[in-house]
């Protein structure tokens, strides 16, 4: 068991340097975003672009990551692994080429639809084309985790964040002051990228349609395609709701919530990245249910640490953004539960994808996301961005516990649902009081009250016997 530890351990903290290091990236271009485009609009607009892209993404991926997950660690010989590779990089882009007729035919209605203006069809054109090379970009990036080359991993990816950041500001400065500017800088820097891994892409980019293979991919797939359109739907669709409710500039502060809630990641996407592989490494291990009890406690309270960190320092790192941004703070430690919801979710459905009933995902988050929607429209119309908050935390709550529940019964885990459950909902409320008391100038030493309650409450259940070795 400590070699498995010790090896989620290593890989995990260089996954942890890359997202620390992109999300700082990251973060340094948001607010040089804002200060050249000035206007909440315009950085909305740049939003609902990301956003319209991120479901394609969906779209283009089609559950394909968990199907090669799968079938890369089911079968050892190269020859068969890299024909899997291959049918699912075919398979992708064949899904950004149908993509990119859609947007030449209907890109005039499409941008009218989606920005309220029919004169930004090029950003959706430029988009695309980042799209197209970033699904080459992933797909290497996620074989050379599969074969654990962590390193190459971190480094390629912080050196494509690098070169945005770089290629970005000097756009931005001497060539284009726009959203074109913003998305042509991308373009570049993801074919740059293409060319650094030139050696692995020529050898997946050859295409290969084998009916045999993509039949298991989809049929492994498919389940999870509506669960990959409800995650879309949970987590982006709120954009929509506010600009119809709202403005662009409503949009622009949301998003602006949303980028800086992304911290939690840095908590979580290193291990995210590097659960998939290590979880299904431990399929056949005696051991691997009282491991798992463990990691998933560890993972719960590290998150709510995190989630009340951010919410307790927000204030002060708002103050990066210009003025009119600034109000945003008050959804960020909020939003970012639901953040940290949608990565906890993947670590407690263990024993769905162990089974393969991969469609139970679907129809937690197809449930989710019904309620997502009908919340929208019940408190965004009154509440504006608080109404969205709302929906997408509830959302995230009632799917995490429907896969928690299904997984249990396929392969069952030491680890109470009941403690789950308390531990998240002290987290919401303390979260709640934090900002409270910040948006009512408060004595700021309730706020650490709050800390003392909240770790109190989570004594109380005995979430730290977990943490305890059992004979």
């Amino acid at each position: 068991m400590f070699s498995q530890l010790k090896r989620l351990g290593a890989d995990s903290l260089l996954y942890a340097f890359m997202n620390v290091g992109t999300k700082l990236i990251a973060f340094i271009l948001f607010p040089l975003y804002a200060h050249y485009l000035e206007k909440e609009s315009l950085v909305g607009m740049l939003q609902m672009v990301d956003t319209t892209v991120s479901m394609l993404t969906f779209l283009v991926i089609f559950g394909t990551d968990s199907a090669l997950a799968y079938y890369y660690f089911e079968y050892k010989d190269k020859d068969t692994r890299e024909k899997y590779v291959r049918s699912v990089m075919t398979f992708r882009l064949s899904i950004v080429v149908l993509l990119f007729a859609v947007f030449l035919i209907g890109g005039d209605w499409l941008s009218a639809l989606i920005l309220e203006s029919a004169g930004y069809s090029q950003l959706f054109y430029i988009a695309l084309g980042t799209l197209c090379l970033d699904t080459i970009i992933t797909l290497v990036l996620t074989i050379l985790r599969y074969e654990f080359h962590t390193k190459r991993v971190v480094f390629t990816t912080i050196g494509k964040m690098l070169l945005i950041a770089v290629v970005s500001v000097l756009f931005l400065m001497f060539v284009w002051t726009s959203l074109e500017g913003i998305l042509v800088a991308r373009l570049v820097s993801v074919a740059i990228i293409v060319l650094v891994l030139i050696k692995p892409v020529r050898v997946y980019l050859k295409p290969l349609y084998d009916k045999a293979i993509l039949k298991k991919i989809l049929v492994y797939a498919a389940p999870l395609v509506p669960a990959s359109l409800a995650f879309w739907i949970i987590a982006n669709a709120n954009n929509f709701f506010i600009r119809a409710y709202g403005t662009l500039d409503d949009v622009g502060i949301y998003g602006t919530a949303i980028k800086f809630a992304t911290f939690i990641t840095l908590l979580t996407s290193g291990i995210q990245l590097a659960w998939r592989p290590f979880s299904m490494s431990l399929k056949d291990k005696k051991d691997s249910p009282q491991l798992f009890a463990t990691l998933y406690a560890a993972f719960l309270i590290i998150g709510s640490f995190g989630v009340l960190a951010l919410a307790t320092f927000m204030p002060w790192i708002i103050l990066v953004m210009p003025d009119n941004f600034r109000i945003a703070f008050q959804y960020v430690a909020p939003i970012s539960i639901a953040t940290f919801l949608s990565f906890y979710y993947m670590i407690v459905s263990t024993g769905i994808f162990y089974s393969k009933q991969t469609k139970h995902i679907s129809i937690a988050f197809g449930i989710a996301a019904i309620v997502s929607v009908a919340l929208n429209f019940v408190f965004v119309p009154y509440l504006n961005i608080w109404g969205t908050v709302i929906s997408y935390i509830a959302a995230y709550c009632i799917a995490l516990f429907m896969v928690f529940r299904k997984s249990q019964k396929l392969y069952y885990v030491p680890f109470s649902g009941i403690k789950m459950g308390w531990t998240i909902l002290w987290l919401i409320a303390a979260t709640l009081g934090i900002v409270y008391i910040q948006l009512h100038d408060l004595n700021s030493w309730l706020i650490l009250g709050v800390w003392i309650v909240f770790i109190l409450l989570v004594l109380l259940v005995r979430m730290d016997k977990y943490f305890v070795k059992r004979k």
